[in-house]
């Protein structure tokens, strides 16, 4: 410790801190020599109260057998388990534990004596030391709470309850101790015990609870008829609970989770706060904190424009940028529903900041040029954030030229007008569906990012920098699988999967969000940035797994008597059997761990002026064999979802998937 800070070798704060952070053993035996120099201190304390003042041994033999009887404490408490306990939580039980040890010591330590004579010491040393020792141990014990609590680590009640479900608690630390305390209130479950995956953990007591390893929950399972399982990890152990709640998937119980260790920072840990398993449980990645510097970088102190603020990305983009302190934050959407419910979701939020940022809502098209000026001009924009387009596959296919007009102009518009105006920064939301396409939508997501390619290229003075962020499928995202299933099952099937094999990538809302701020700030102008997705996975395996999910089993030749069954549709028009994330196969690493970059191939500004003109005179005409050879020749591997051998030619190379049956 630096002398300059006034701390000093017994500062008790810096003691616990220091305590806190060592591993399970080193705390195991700080607690022995706690205990050995309390049980001391109370056999000199019991020999003053005999003798009347300071107590010299009159040899050897009296000074051994004198300090046999701490020693022999120290060993039966051993021996009873009490140093396996945790000791913040020792609970009732553990100190009937320790008086029976220390009883039990009492006795031996007695009967040593007095068949060796006792050499004067008298009993009631014995009879003073016993009680003072009890005393004592549960003190050191009682002390270590206080001095936990006074570090804002809360602590449970181990009042014995008598509750109606068995449950078990997966997770032995401060999320599952604050679901116990929650369950003793509530007195109607009987939690039988924790499990958790940390060894230094396993046979000691928490809450008067045994922890045990992973591997015997099946016998637990059966020995307690456990009905209940709940999961109590932190979010920064993600891929953990995945993988618990993939194992637990084969036993006849309910499972439910707890959301995450803020929770109970704030006080929130309750009953109600369990909930069911949910997809994005199993689909989730351990989380990684995000790099402050850049969510600042481009936002705090900026005017920042989000066009498609009302979707299911630019909302959120709107969430999280408006707790980044931005100046002032423009929300540009067409549809008035998605307007009105972010705007309510952002005065909700934003009730809690001191300082709130400027809100405005605009209700427009990007296509729409003299607005998108306006709308800059007035609010002095220095972000954009270029979430709006048309997404849905089937739905574009089935309507290219709006599609394309949404996607592909509106982008130019957006581009041109932040050109124009010197906006500082420009982001793309792009799409894996943008590489080597195989439906409209995807080819105009392709397009934008090549006029963001062709302006970054441009060396004209232009101060604003063009970027693009390109990843998969969002959870919960309007339109996508999960909220289709979730209905579907609700209904009583079928659920419907358009072919057995497809795959795709899985990311949440709040991930993709989040990363899309950081990578946009780490642009120099023209790159692609791609987010680290994991694995792909079946829809299939997904849509088994969301049956699962509500306690119900498909109905299948194996299962004739299941209760949902799994129709297959077939691909639909511009369907793809699985998606790629880039066109090249070389890519950067960046200062984000799950953030990588390209530099992929474009056309050059006038070259893509040429091909946007012809693309829009071919629209005009509603000219679709046109628009599709405009959309071959500029946008690289595409191929319509009607070309000959496109099915085929995606049944043959599979992506590796992530499996979930």
């Amino acid at each position: 410790m630096s002398k300059g800070t006034g701390a000093k070798w017994w500062d008790l704060t810096r003691l616990r801190d220091w305590l806190l952070e060592r591993p399970r053993y080193h705390k195991r035996a700080a607690l022995v020599v706690a205990d050995l120099l309390a049980l001391l201190s109370v056999l000199w304390v019991a020999l003053w109260v005999r003798y009347g003042g300071f107590f010299v041994p009159p040899n050897i033999q009296s000074f051994g057998l004198l300090l046999a009887g701490p020693f022999a404490t120290v060993a039966t408490l051993w021996h009873f388990g009490v140093y396996r306990m945790v000791t913040r939580f020792i609970g009732q039980r553990g100190k009937t534990q320790v008086m029976a040890a220390v009883g039990l010591s009492v006795l031996l330590w007695a009967l040593a004596l007095f068949m060796l004579g006792q050499y004067g010491i008298p009993r009631t040393v014995i009879l003073t030391y016993g009680v003072l020792a009890a005393a004592a141990i549960i003190g050191v014990r009682a002390l270590i709470k206080m001095m936990l609590e006074s570090a804002g680590i809360r602590l449970v009640s181990s009042a014995p309850v008598s509750d109606r479900t068995p449950a078990l608690i997966y997770g032995a630390d401060q999320l599952g101790m604050a679901l116990l305390q929650a369950i003793r209130k509530a007195r109607d479950r009987r939690v039988v015990g924790f499990v958790d995956s940390s060894p230094t953990m396993w046979r000691q007591y928490v809450g008067d609870l045994k922890v045990y390893p992973p591997h015997r929950i099946d016998r637990l399972i059966e020995r307690e008829k456990v009905q209940e399982v709940l999961i109590a990890l932190p979010g920064s152990r993600r891929q953990e609970r995945r993988r618990v709640l993939q194992e637990l998937k084969r036993f006849p119980i309910a499972v439910k989770i707890l959301p995450t260790y803020e929770d109970v920072a704030l006080g929130h840990v309750s009953l109600n706060s369990l909930r069911a398993v949910e997809v994005g449980d199993l689909l989730g990645r351990d989380a990684v904190t995000p790099n402050i510097e850049l969510l600042d970088r481009n936002v705090t102190g900026k005017s920042i424009l989000v066009t498609g603020a009302g979707g299911s990305i630019g909302s959120e983009l709107v969430r999280q940028i408006a707790l980044r302190a931005p100046r002032r934050l423009v929300l540009l959407d067409i549809s008035e529903a998605g307007l009105y419910t972010i705007d309510i979701d952002l005065r909700q939020l934003l009730k809690r900041e001191a300082q709130p940022p400027e809100v405005k809502i605009v209700l427009g098209s990007v296509t729409d040029a003299r607005l998108v000026d306006q709308v800059i001009v007035e609010n002095g924009i220095e972000t954009i954030y270029h979430a709006a387009a048309y997404k849905h596959v089937p739905m574009v296919e089935e309507n290219p030229f709006t599609g394309l007009e949404n996607n592909i102009f509106g982008t130019q518009v957006v581009a041109q007008c932040a050109r124009k105006h010197g906006v500082e920064r420009f982001v793309l939301v792009s799409t894996d569906k943008a590489v080597r396409p195989t439906n409209i939508m995807g080819a105009s997501k392709r397009l934008a990012e090549l006029i963001l390619q062709a302006e970054a290229a441009t060396k004209d003075g232009a101060a604003t920098v063009f970027t693009m962020v390109r990843f998969g499928n969002v959870l919960e995202s309007s339109g996508s699988v999960v909220p289709l299933f979730r209905q579907q099952i609700r209904n009583g099937g079928p659920i419907t999967v358009t072919h057995p094999n497809v795959t795709r990538f899985f990311m949440s809302i709040p991930e993709a969000s989040e990363l899309v701020i950081q990578a946009g700030a780490m642009a120099k102008g023209g790159e692609v940035f791609v987010l680290h997705m994991g694995d792909s996975v079946r829809i299939d395996d997904l849509a088994r797994l969301m049956v699962r999910l509500s306690n119900l089993e498909v109905r299948d030749e194996a299962h004739p008597d299941g209760d949902i069954e799994i129709t297959y549709t077939g691909l639909r028009p511009g369907e793809k059997l699985y998606e790629e994330l880039l066109i090249g196969a070389h890519t950067q690493t960046t200062e984000h761990p799950r953030i990588f970059k390209s530099d992929e191939p474009y056309l050059t500004r006038a070259e893509l002026h040429h091909e946007l003109g012809l693309l829009k005179q071919a629209m005009e005409m509603r000219d679709r064999a046109a628009v599709q050879a405009i959309l071959k020749r500029t946008v690289e591997g595409y191929s319509s979802s009607l070309d000959e051998g496109n099915f085929e030619r995606d049944h043959v190379h599979p992506a590796p998937s992530q499996t979930l049956h």
